[in-house]
């Protein structure tokens, strides 16, 4: 076979290189999609999802939401605009929970020996259906927006809270009143510099009384409406077809 020969003898092997290519395309985009949404939320969130005694009722309730909201607004722009599919928030965290479990598991438990109850991931499939029904259902990205990214906001700590509340168990440890978390972390100690020696619920928002969870998902509810519209955007503008004259 010479250079010039075509190594494709007939339509059905035309269909079935095109198909593996797709395929391998799909693949490479859903890693780098993966990567870059896991890179993303390390810089922005990091320590508030790596830790139990860091997830509180309210940074962690504020935070996440926020910063993670991103992602999904960009990829349901460009699926539903281009192609009207409605699975694009949740195709976003099932990427970074699977490279996110990959994380835990092989960097915090097998190399450092984190026990995995204070290192898991946040959930956040049920947030990621809730953005995608409310798309599918409104065909609006306004109502997307207002609708699904304060849901988004609300939605995390009730989904959250099976797992977590376990480790708010207030328990007494030499003479002090502690949560069970707070124990593993002084029992589980992380290099680096002293703001990572903390204790949860302590802050200003005991101002509004004891339920402080409420008070910190809705204002993340109303952030994530605002970063919704932003990254959507985003988005769009990276979805953008172009074509070339010809000359």
């Amino acid at each position: 076979m010479s250079t010039t020969t075509s190594a494709v003898r007939s339509h059905a092997e035309a269909v079935q290189v095109s198909r593996t290519v797709d395929y391998l395309g799909l693949f490479i985009l859903f890693f780098v999609l993966t990567g870059s949404y896991h890179i993303h939320g390390m810089l922005t969130m990091g320590d508030w999802d790596f830790w139990a005694d860091w997830k509180d009722r309210r940074l962690w309730v504020t935070v996440y939401p926020i910063v993670m909201i991103t992602f999904p607004a960009a990829v349901q722009a460009v699926l539903w605009e281009r192609l009207r599919l409605p699975w694009g928030a949740t195709v976003c965290v099932l990427g970074i929970l699977f490279g996110e479990w990959v994380n835990r598991y092989f960097n915090f438990w097998m190399w450092t020996y984190f026990p995995i109850n204070f290192v898991f991931p946040t959930a956040a499939v049920h947030m990621a259906i809730f953005l995608d029904v409310v798309l599918m259902l409104s065909g609006s990205f306004l109502f997307t927006a207002v609708i699904g990214g304060l849901g988004w906001g609300l939605l995390m700590y009730p989904g959250n809270w099976p797992i977590i509340a376990p480790l708010h168990v207030p328990v007494e440890y030499n003479g002090m009143l502690m949560s069970i978390a707070d124990i593993q972390g002084y029992h589980y100690v992380r290099t680096g510099t002293p703001e990572y020696i903390r204790m949860v619920e302590k802050g200003t928002l005991r101002t509004f009384g004891k339920d402080v969870a409420p008070v910190s998902a809705f204002f993340s509810g109303f952030m994530s409406i605002l970063v919704y519209f932003l990254w959507h955007f985003v988005g769009r503008w990276f979805g953008t077809v172009k074509f070339v004259k010809r000359t």
